[in-house]
């Protein structure tokens, strides 16, 4: 069992859905950064969802390609992201922290090295979009012996012949992203996802949370109430990227956790 087992369990208990909230690790900067993420939990997230910048995001809309392009300007790097998991750990022995990015720079690092810095520093999961289920050897299997979770994507376009594959070896839970395209660019629609996670409950037991396109505290609560939970990353990266105070910007979240609880 691992923390996002334990919190999928603890909710589950409560009758609550779940809130995922999604940050880029050294946004503006690594102090306001880890302010931020340090106050998460605080403000109702129930799974931190922490970036690793990266050059080349090829996944993601304009607003979180500018967040990673701000933290690596700031001198981000794997390394200052691994020490926020440390440093955040200090504080909160519970909330699960899931690593989410490209798997250029953990191949560059090495794989061992990498898992056995990211288990140490208490991260407890990995989101790698670039990497299909066809390449499990490269880091799904080993990221899974070493105790993390591995959360896999499905999409719209996740067919039924699909769907057996992008689940054999997921764990934590099952991340559907709600359109199709790239973060920030529509708005999510419960009438479309509402069967859809239907769908892929049928074939797995694993929770299934919904992100990519919910922006407001009323999406939030939709949305969830048709899953076990959602996902907010680029509506807060936007509030971050306008330079709000961390107070604000926690504010904000508190506001999403709020809709997505009431859910």
């Amino acid at each position: 069992m691992t923390r996002i087992d334990d919190t999928f369990a603890r909710l589950r208990a409560e009758g609550r859905k779940a809130f995922v909230a999604y940050v880029m690790g050294g946004d503006p900067d690594p102090e306001a950064s880890l302010a931020v993420v340090k106050g998460l939990p605080g403000a109702g997230v129930d799974i931190i969802e922490l970036g690793m910048p990266f050059t080349d995001p090829m996944a993601d809309g304009p607003t979180i390609q500018l967040a990673g392009q701000r933290a690596l300007d700031a001198g981000m790097t794997i390394d200052k992201v691994l020490a926020m998991v440390r440093a955040f750990r200090e504080g909160d022995a519970t909330t699960p922290i899931v690593l989410m990015g490209y798997y250029n720079p953990i191949y560059s690092r090495g794989v061992d090295r990498f898992l056995d810095e990211a288990t140490s520093a208490g991260a407890d999961g990995l989101i790698i979009v670039d990497l299909p289920p066809e390449e499990d050897d490269e880091l799904c299997i080993p990221a899974q012996k070493a105790g993390m979770n591995f959360i896999r994507l499905a999409t719209p376009t996740t067919d039924d012949r699909r769907l057996p594959t992008v689940l054999q070896n997921t764990s934590g839970f099952v991340y559907y992203v709600s359109i199709t395209g790239i973060t920030g660019s529509a708005a999510a629609q419960a009438a479309d996802v509402g069967p859809e996670v239907a769908r892929i409950k049928a074939q797995t037991d694993l929770p299934v949370i919904v992100g990519f396109g919910i922006t407001t505290p009323e999406a939030a609560q939709s949305i969830a109430s048709v899953a076990d939970g959602c996902v907010v990353g680029s509506a807060i990266v936007k509030e971050i990227g306008a330079g709000k105070p961390v107070a604000e910007v926690l504010d904000f979240v508190a506001s999403l956790a709020a809709g997505a609880h009431r859910a």
